[in-house]
């Protein structure tokens, strides 16, 4: 039954009562196939092998591993709040600023969203296709934008802890 639940990712895991991480891995599935069809990212669906083959394996090693070391194998989130806070020290106080922009422009672009669609037969169809296009887009060209800037911020402090000038 192990192998049949395994082919699920996260079922192995919940099977064998490790609910936290089969619960994170069938999660992070769920969310990269949500996110890859409502952004339009196809080649983000490039992370579901990964996430599929950890989950697999990982499942077969638990249920294989002796009694004792079953017993030691822990059952945590694969990333937690209590991680993240100590890798990052404070990274919810510092980036409350950004994460509070991003919470008001997503919802301005769900109330866009829905105005533009009671405006389809009230504005001209030549304007409302050019405006409906760009918002399309919108949450691609932020989500790309935050990535170009998450990598640049990564990549400053890497170069600071190695002491080469930025």
């Amino acid at each position: 039954m192990t192998f049949l639940f395994s082919l699920i990712p996260g079922a192995g895991h919940m099977y064998m009562g490790f609910m936290k991480i089969g619960l994170s891995l069938m999660s992070a599935f769920s969310f990269i196939i949500f996110l890859s069809s409502w952004l339009n990212i196809g080649p983000l669906l490039l992370v579901l092998p990964i996430i599929w083959f950890f989950s697999f394996f990982d499942s077969i090693n638990r249920h294989s591993s002796s009694d004792e070391e079953f017993a030691q194998l822990d059952d945590g989130f694969l990333l937690s709040i209590d991680m993240l806070l100590k890798s990052s020290g404070n990274i919810f106080k510092k980036q409350n600023i950004y994460a509070g922009i991003l919470l008001i422009v997503f919802g301005i672009y769900l109330v866009w969203n829905n105005i533009m669609s009671r405006l389809w037969g009230l504005l001209p169809e030549n304007v409302y296709y050019f405006v409906n296009g760009i918002t399309s887009i919108l949450p691609q060209l932020v989500i790309g934008i935050m990535i170009i800037f998450i990598g640049v911020r990564l990549i400053s402090v890497k170069k600071r802890e190695s002491g080469e000038d930025v």
